[in-house]
């Protein structure tokens, strides 16, 4: 028994919140848009209480103090050295991508990224005036592989001036190795595309995995990178609005501060702006007792699965707390098992098409950041629901 209850059941309906009140249904459990249903760490939640208790909530700067906690962070846990002039803050990752998409891009220029992928990456960078290249991503075995010769003639594109990486990516749940890094880096560089690295996910990661940052593979990636990150995927705390880019680089450092001042999201919550600085400076704890119940509620979801439900395979899941579920084999799509799901079982998962037409068409994304109990009753509908399509492969669904 751990320090930390993410057991308790904490009722989320009623608070406005995108995951549980947008469904605008009672009976449905929401496993879907990527935000946790544990309460953050106690000493964000200290901090944030005190800071609310002084009553008087004027504009705020981003203090030294902010600047140290990122880099004692990333120093302590990753062993990425960053520099203090490197930093630049803003409201969040999606903003932060599409800053840096303006700041490195013009209209018509190419963006690659790897299918499935998150679907804010289509929209970023088709709000930018540019245009998708598709580098998808090759099944292996139950994970997912780069498929480089295609990587490399898509990099070799005139057209193509940026690759757009999800590291740890979103959704096959690969979490890349430094030689994987080093290689793509290794070709946009000979082709002359720069790197974006989104890394919002780069806390959660399984056990036997560890995130490498993609600035501190070497001096070469740190020089052709912008590096996205922030706390609140790994403490559940995205509605205090915050995120970082590190960019070494002056010149491309510079267009993008123009950008976010540009966009108007260069000022931060104060709220977050405290909560960053107790979550990398106080909340590594709580942050590995989270990593341990995820693993746990992973290792739940596949054994459900593989019992009751054995055509729907579970891809290894390295990092984030999204389950990537291919059907293939049995006779619905993603969008009409979503449907179904919804429609019958009550439970709302995220159909793979919004990660990319082709490449999603037959994969659900299940988010299992929940308590146990929560999981297993989503999981039960699920079974209910998908075991007619088993036949004489699995066991009766426990009801």
């Amino acid at each position: 028994m751990g320090k930390y209850n993410f057991d308790e059941i904490v009722e989320r309906r009623g608070t406005n919140s995108y995951k549980w009140d947008l469904p605008k249904r009672e009976d449905i459990i929401p496993m879907w848009v990527a935000d946790m249903d544990f309460k953050t760490a106690p000493c964000i939640i200290e901090a944030l209480k005190k800071r609310v208790e002084h009553g008087v909530f004027g504009y705020n700067f981003v203090p030294d103090s902010y600047y140290d906690a990122v880099i004692n962070w990333f120093d302590r846990r990753h062993q990425w050295k960053i520099q203090r002039e490197d930093i630049l803050y803003t409201s969040g990752v999606v903003p932060a991508i599409s800053c840096s998409l303006k700041a490195m891009t013009m209209p018509g220029d190419k963006v690659l990224i790897q299918t499935p992928v998150y679907n804010c990456f289509f929209s970023s960078i088709k709000n930018n005036g540019c245009e998708v290249l598709e580098n998808p991503l090759r099944r292996q075995g139950d994970s997912y592989v780069i498929d480089f010769e295609d990587f490399e003639r898509k990099c070799a594109d005139e057209k193509t001036t940026v690759f757009l990486l999800c590291n740890p990516h979103n959704p096959s749940g690969r979490v890349w190795t430094k030689e994987e890094l080093e290689r793509m880096n290794d070709i946009c560089l000979k082709h002359g595309v720069k790197v974006i690295a989104d890394e919002i996910h780069c806390e959660l990661t399984m056990p036997g995995y560890t995130y490498q940052p993609f600035a501190a593979v070497s001096d070469a990636c740190r020089d052709n990178s912008v590096v996205l990150n922030s706390p609140s995927k790994a403490f559940n705390i995205a509605g205090l609005q915050i995120a970082n880019i590190v960019c070494h680089q002056p010149e491309r450092r510079q267009r993008i501060n123009r950008a976010l001042n540009i966009n108007e999201v260069c000022d931060v919550n104060a709220f977050g702006i405290i909560a960053l600085q107790e979550a990398y400076n106080n909340g590594g704890e709580w942050l590995d007792e989270l990593k341990q119940y995820l693993y746990e509620n992973y290792v739940a979801l596949k054994e459900f699965f593989a019992e009751y439900l054995p055509k729907l395979e579970v891809c290894r899941l390295e990092g984030t707390y999204l389950a990537w579920v291919d059907l293939s084999r049995i006779e619905l799509t993603a969008d009409e098992a979503a449907h179904d799901l919804l429609e019958h079982a009550k439970v709302l998962v995220n159909s793979g098409t919004m990660y990319g037409q082709k490449d999603g068409f037959c994969y659900l994304r299940i988010n299992l950041a929940c308590p146990r109990a929560t999981l297993m009753e989503g999981l039960k509908r699920i079974g209910r629901e998908l075991s007619p399509y088993m036949v004489d492969e699995a066991q009766g669904c426990p009801m």
